[in-house]
């Protein structure tokens, strides 16, 4: 069947134009006028865009004693309902074990679940030689990406040699390492410090997590991927600190990357020092900072120094999980939810303000991710690309709250804010999965998407 998108103003990441789009099964066969389908979407009065990529998630991931609890259906259930399409989520290797037993674990959690399609990093946690070799096997089967913390000491952290493997190993198979820059030693002494202190509330987790612990962290890391010739992909920078870093770094020809997450563009660090152990529900590291930060995120997306905006999506409810850390802020899971409200926030409060344009808003969240992360069939709307679709009306207001969300999530870090500017239909590979509030798919219509290299084993590409 045909599905032809009639009336509205189509956004890519390089242009901004009234067409139709005509959609035939599950790709984009014309974009223009004149067209005739099957099935006629009326999308006047609003933007169509290229569905959104999530290429930062934590469904059902396990930490500190629990786990995230949006899984693969209400996860991208929510995500669907945000105009995003398609996510990468990451598969944690636990110490000791490998990364086939990771993915195979991932596997099994998507499989059947997911509204929405989805791809695959690997977390390395434990490079033994024998797990480094497996990264072969994993770019084969369209795993091309692989993340290493340089935090969370005793769990997730990796020391510089067994970073430095990792970067090795793609010079031999391709694939693009990911980093997680916060100093772990800094971390821990710094906790230390303010327990002995008794300084054990929410607020504390970013005292004892300062933008230096960050900036140190993403030099050292960009150093050690310029020894290896590698390319590197900075994880949620929160700071101006690691900014300056990757900056200096690009205007050195180095190949760095790096993306921001909306909760650092809206949110500061006064919110962990709300009554009580309400500042519990912002706890996520890097932690959130000072406002000021915020204008140079924004500079440094809009310059290039930042290629995209992703969620770091990873929920913990407040009652009976935010609440393990009930007097000793160590123990609080780190994450917020986030996976539904990207889109809405970003036009409502980056594009309508000037901070960003329609068209670079695509490019962050969409063309972007899906060029960096070799997503080859999405991130635009032309012939050839799969129909992941947003129609996009930006006078629908919303106001964002924990009793309406999609999230399987007890608390929103933007309750109560008013939003101008939301999705009204997704489509994704030319179904809807979303339209006028509801999700539309059922679990399962979701497909596993291989994804192609970044960077071909022993070049480097150039920075973007």
């Amino acid at each position: 069947m045909t599905r032809l998108i009639r009336g509205g103003r189509v956004v890519t990441a390089a242009d901004a134009f009234d067409a139709d789009v005509l959609i035939d099964g599950e790709s984009v066969v014309a974009v223009g006028s004149g067209l005739e389908a099957d099935d006629v979407i009326d999308a006047s009065g609003c933007l169509v865009l290229p569905g959104l990529i999530d290429n930062h998630t934590h469904l059902s991931m396990p930490f500190g004693g629990t786990w995230s609890c949006d899984d693969y259906d209400t996860g991208t259930a929510a995500a669907a309902a945000g105009g995003t399409t398609c996510i990468v989520d990451f598969c944690i290797q636990y110490v000791g074990g490998t990364l086939a037993d990771a993915l195979e674990e991932w596997h099994g959690r998507a499989d059947g679940a997911a509204h929405i399609d989805y791809g695959f990093h690997v977390a390395i946690t434990d490079a033994r030689p024998e797990v480094v070799a497996e990264m072969e096997r994993c770019v084969a089967e369209g795993v091309s990406s692989f993340k290493v913390f340089m935090a969370y000491k005793g769990a997730l952290m990796v020391d510089d040699e067994q970073f430095l493997a990792v970067l090795e190993q793609t010079g031999r198979t391709g694939g693009l390492v990911m980093v997680h820059c916060e100093n772990g030693d800094a971390v821990v002494r710094y906790q230390k410090e303010a327990m002995e202190a008794g300084n054990t509330d929410p607020r504390f987790h970013a005292w004892s997590r300062p933008p230096e612990v960050e900036g140190e962290a993403t030099g050292r890391a960009i150093r050690l991927a310029e020894w290896t010739k590698r390319p590197l992909f900075v994880v949620h920078v929160t700071c101006e600190d690691a900014v300056v870093e990757i900056q200096a770094a690009r205007d050195r020809g180095l190949p760095i990357y790096g993306e921001t997450c909306l909760q650092y563009l809206f949110l500061t660090v006064d919110e962990l020092a709300r009554p009580g152990f309400e500042g519990a529900k912002f706890v996520c590291s890097p932690p959130l900072r000072e406002k000021r930060h915020q204008e140079v995120l924004y500079k440094a997306l809009r310059q290039g120094a930042l290629q995209g905006i992703s969620t770091d999506h990873c929920p913990f409810n407040y009652s009976g999980q935010k609440e393990l850390g009930l007097g000793d802020f160590t123990k609080i899971p780190n994450g917020l939810p986030a996976i539904e409200h990207r889109l809405s926030l970003l036009y409502d409060g980056a594009v309508r303000t000037g901070k960003l344009s329609e068209t670079e808003l695509v490019a962050l969240t969409s063309h972007g991710p899906a060029r960096i992360f070799g997503l080859d069939r999405k991130g635009t709307i032309a012939p050839g690309y799969d129909a992941d679709i947003v129609i996009f009306d930006p006078e629908r207001t919303q106001t964002i709250s924990a009793a309406t969300h999609h999230m399987n999530v007890d608390y929103d870090p933007f309750e109560g804010w008013e939003v101008r500017g939301a999705p009204r239909t997704v489509l994704c590979r030319g179904t809807t999965v979303f339209d006028d509030g509801e999700v539309v798919s059922k679990p399962g219509y979701g497909r596993y998407v291989k994804r192609s290299l970044f960077a071909p084993p022993g070049r480097q590409p150039v920075p973007a």
